[in-house]
């Protein structure tokens, strides 16, 4: 993208007034007899058109040197930690990983940073890793922003790698922007879906403008290209016995992973059962009327050991837990089951548990979004269907105990 340049010389009181009224976006401000173009500017260019003849001039950037992309080869991924516990979204990265890498025939990567972690490296080979990095030292026991990027930049100089993928975790989204803006390139973040041309440029694909359109984000002539993935986006590959790939132990000068943070104590936070962790869910929304309605939603839920979640409007209720929703701006669910009552089906919800197994879904609105991704639909006030579901139920397992009852 070009600029805009103003020729000084040439103003004066009605030239100023002239190009402020002719700027659409209010961009062009008078200030104590000079003219400033501020970030309002849309590049429309107007004023280099209609304003006064060599007042305002556009001029093209120079080219830039166009990327040699030969030099950047391999899909790594970031891996997430705790005390060398692995994140399960490092294994659906890892899946994912290798499916780009395969399709342009690049090796696969793990970058392994912390310390006293060089054993658990080794089960990352079981997924289809070619090779894990670790940097293994003690000042990487606790994260930390600073040294943590300095690892990952001493990675990236020696490997360079096309494209780093990052879990969207806390650590991940705190991560990831450090090295984007040490190596000045692009990021985009949650996204949902990721394919790779065959020139190596990722195509990032995530929900914008409030879900209202999937955008394809590309990062053409900047290395290495990264992208943050949530939680339950993509599947995990199985484990598998034979291993191939390989560890290097990377070394790094001490002094350049100093803090100016020292970490005086941890203290683990109770551990929770996150929604995204549900086999079964039961999601409700808009058409539950009352709070008091949440009691057959309740037994249902019981009934299949099942979570309750929902979408945004029963948050701002106060009906259910924040934790609890579901969607771009809740948790991305995928359990084997999730029945969705009263729910419309907007892409923002969607877009949150879109990959579950099974979609059971009930709205009184045969027009309803949320139908056509349902695996299952059922057209109907759900004050009607639930109550009859919950009876079947309850008869269904009556039956069950029966039968158990009469093999005893």
């Amino acid at each position: 993208m070009g600029k805009l340049i103003i020729n000084k010389e040439k103003l004066n009181e009605e030239v100023i007034k002239e190009l402020v009224g002719i700027c659409p976006f209010g961009a062009m401000e008078e200030k104590n007899g000079d003219l400033d173009i501020t970030a309002g500017c849309k590049m429309c260019r107007l004023c280099v058109k209609k304003g006064p003849k060599g007042v305002v001039s556009y001029i093209e950037d120079e080219e830039k040197v166009k990327l040699d992309k030969s030099k950047w080869k391999g899909i790594a991924v970031y891996v997430d930690h705790v005390d060398g516990d692995i994140h399960p979204v490092t294994l659906e990265l890892i899946g994912k990983g290798k499916e780009l890498a395969n399709k342009i025939n690049h090796p696969l990567c793990c970058v392994f940073v912390g310390y006293g972690i060089k054993e658990k490296a080794e089960e990352l080979l079981h997924y289809g890793v070619d090779e894990v990095f670790v940097y293994d030292y003690k000042e990487l026991k606790d994260f930390r922003i600073e040294p943590y990027t300095k690892a990952m930049e001493d990675f990236i100089n020696k490997v360079k790698p096309s494209s780093i993928l990052v879990g969207a975790t806390t650590i991940g989204r705190s991560l990831a922007p450090r090295i984007a803006a040490r190596f000045k390139t692009g990021l985009t973040a949650d996204c949902t879906i990721l394919d790779v041309k065959e020139n190596t440029d990722l195509d990032q694909i995530r929900p914008a403008f409030g879900g209202n359109i999937m955008a394809h984000i590309h990062t053409p002539n900047n290395r290495p290209q990264l992208a943050t993935v949530r939680y339950k986006v993509f599947d995990a590959p199985e484990a598998i016995v034979e291993v191939e790939g390989k560890i290097t132990v990377c070394e790094i000068d001490e002094n350049t992973l100093k803090s100016d943070i020292e970490v005086l104590e941890v203290i683990e936070k109770e551990k929770e059962e996150s929604i995204s962790e549900a086999e079964v869910i039961v999601a409700v929304g808009r058409g539950i009327k009352n709070e008091k309605d949440m009691e057959m939603v309740n037994e249902l839920a019981n009934l299949l050991d099942a979570k309750i979640a929902g979408t945004r409007p029963l948050v701002e209720s106060g009906w259910i837990d924040a934790k609890r929703q579901i969607g771009l701006s809740g948790r991305t669910v995928k359990p084997k089951l999730i029945i969705t009552l009263g729910i419309s089906g907007a892409i923002q919800f969607v877009a949150g548990m879109n990959n579950s197994d099974t979609i059971f879904a009930v709205n009184s609105d045969k027009d309803a979004a949320i139908l056509k991704v349902a695996n299952y639909a059922v057209v109907g006030d759900i004050y009607e269907i639930v109550p009859k579901l919950i009876e079947k139920i309850k008869e269904n397992r009556g039956l069950m105990e029966a039968a158990v009852a009469i093999e005893d």
